[in-house]
């Protein structure tokens, strides 16, 4: 599950990075959690210790149905499948004990810092959501903010958050790409959906701590262009898909 409270609009300044000759006409647009930092982990055992307190049994594999949802729409599913309201207060809780796990412990995924290097010359961005306040939490204390921005975006300024397509159009609209020029690096089906429906190309990422087994099957069914399990394949499989 991914931070998220209800939807508030907000518009980032869209300062575009230079084209590449190497890149040419191309976008790169990244989800956050389990993409550009392994933050899920904190965010399961936060979930896991609230929704129980409550009454919820969630179970080992059961959380996945969930991940690249906004936080409020999974607990608004979970408390209607349980004929109940949210408990008020509840979801700033979670957001607030998530976020000091954050603070503690989040890094970079492994092998993020040198495939971005390897793709600095191509515009790129992070479309995420989480929050636009717990975004830019991670993207701060792993030092990504540095890597991205102002290209940050947030379901939270669009209608629909995924697997509708609204948060990668906004995003390649906000970097002046047409959406068929871009490739979207994703760890859920929800999300590779969401890209394939707005004419994107996609590439499932399963190298963080909690992608299961069945990750790469989910991912390729869902549209996945292609698949990669380390960060360190990025640069390589983003080049196999130049024109």
């Amino acid at each position: 599950m991914r931070s998220q409270r209800p939807r508030t609009v907000r518009h980032y300044p869209a300062v575009l990075q230079p084209d590449s000759a190497t890149f040419p006409e191309m976008t790169i647009i990244f989800d956050c959690d389990g993409v550009l930092v392994d933050s899920e982990p904190a965010e399961y055992a936060v979930d896991l210790e609230m929704l129980t307190a409550h009454g919820y049994r969630l179970p080992a594999a059961g959380e996945h149905r969930f991940v690249g949802i906004a936080r409020h729409e999974a607990y608004r599913t979970i408390f209607a499948e349980m004929g109940r309201a949210i408990p008020t207060g509840l979801i700033e809780e979670v957001e607030l004990r998530v976020q000091a796990r954050h603070r503690a412990e989040l890094l970079p995924m492994k092998g993020l810092l040198g495939a971005l290097k390897s793709l600095r010359a191509v515009p790129k961005c992070v479309a995420s959501s989480s929050t636009p306040a717990s975004l830019a939490l991670k993207l701060e204390v792993t030092g990504l903010d540095a890597e991205f921005g102002p290209h940050i975006y947030s379901t939270a300024q669009v209608a629909r958050g995924k697997p509708a397509p609204d948060i990668w159009v906004f995003a390649a609209g906000c970097m002046r790409a047409d959406p068929t020029s871009c490739i979207v690096v994703e760890d859920s089906r929800h999300g590779i959906a969401g890209a394939k429906a707005a004419g994107m190309r996609a590439i499932g990422f399963t190298g963080a701590s909690r992608a299961s087994a069945e990750r790469v099957a989910e991912l390729r069914a869902a549209g996945a262009d292609c698949v990669i399990t380390a960060m360190d394949d990025l640069p390589a499989a983003v080049k196999a898909m130049l024109p």
